[in-house]
Formats: structure tokens, sequence, C-alpha cells
């Protein structure tokens, strides 16, 4: 029998990470106005880690269940490269993805919170639940983030990765 791999070691393979929005990238809560227009509250630390990730040459996605104008403006700002929303069978849309984007299943990384996420989570090379996700979610996951979602585990993701592919220390030290 083979040996389960580490964090680290199903990380270094990774070359597209794919984020769900509600829950990870934000802090799961939905706010609606009286008009019917919504707001949500991303993490600018989260972003600045995405960034950096795309910055070291993984490319990035985005597969929501929901549709928003939001995070297609969230997802341009931060220069993720692909976005699918209004997608609850997030399986399909990770195979529409991959069309799109040739890699392994080994090669994706995928961040999640929600029963939705666990089909992709539990196919893909390395699939991370954040710790403010679904109990079982969190049973199924690789591995679990010390941050919350929409709290700096995206942030944390990000960093597992350039860590594990030896780019994150060059990309800190550009700011010293």
């Amino acid at each position: 029998m083979k040996p389960e791999l580490t964090l680290l070691e199903r990380a270094r393979a990774i070359r597209l990470a794919i984020f769900d929005v509600d829950g990870v990238l934000t802090d799961g809560r939905l706010y609606f106005m009286p008009d019917g227009t919504e707001f949500k509250s991303f993490n600018t630390l989260d972003g600045h880690g995405i960034k950096m990730l795309i910055a070291s040459g993984v490319q990035t996605a985005i597969i929501s269940g929901r549709n928003s104008p939001l995070v297609e403006r969230r997802a341009a700002n931060l220069g993720i490269q692909h976005l699918i929303q209004g997608r609850e069978d997030k399986l399909t849309a990770l195979a529409e993805l991959r069309q799109q984007v040739p890699v392994e299943l080994e090669e994706i990384a995928f961040l999640g919170d929600d029963l939705p996420d666990l089909p992709v989570m539990r196919r893909v090379g390395l699939g991370m639940a954040v710790a403010s996700a679904d109990g079982f979610v969190r049973e199924h996951a690789h591995g679990v983030t010390r941050n919350t979602g929409g709290a700096g585990a995206a942030r944390e993701f990000c960093e597992l990765i350039m860590r594990a592919q030896g780019t994150l220390d060059a990309a800190q030290a550009a700011y010293l």
C-alpha cells in the first residue's frame, strides 16, 4: 500500500488553485440591502496571498454556487484567471475548467467549506477546508486551515502551496 502524501508533498505539484467564495473568500454571511442588492466583505490579506500565488506561476480560479457581480469584480481585481459562477454542481464545473486549463487532478488544489465543495475536494491533489467549514467537510479534507473563511484562510492556503514549491521566501523577501 502506498503511504499517504503530506500536505507539502501534495502542494508541491499544484499548478491550479481553485477557491470557493462564500465561507472561503468571505466569512460566509450574505448581506442584502432593502433594495435587493448584496454586498460581501473580502479580506485584503487573502487577496494579496492570491496575487503572490499568481505571481509565483500558479493559475487560479473561482468556482461558486452563487452568481455575484461583486465576485466578478473581486476576481478581476486580483487577476484570478478563471471564474465559474452559479454552479451548484462543482464537479461538472471542474471538468469544464479542465477543458480550459489542461492539468491533471493531482495538480489542482481546492479550498472549500461546505458540502457542495466536497466532491471536488476529494478528487483533486490537494483538497482543503477552512477552519470554519462544516464538520463533515473538515473530516474528509486533506487538511484544514488554522484560519477561518474570510479571515486569512485563503492566504494560508496560498502560502502553503508557495512554501511547498519554494517560492514563498523570495516573494516575501521582495518586501524587505
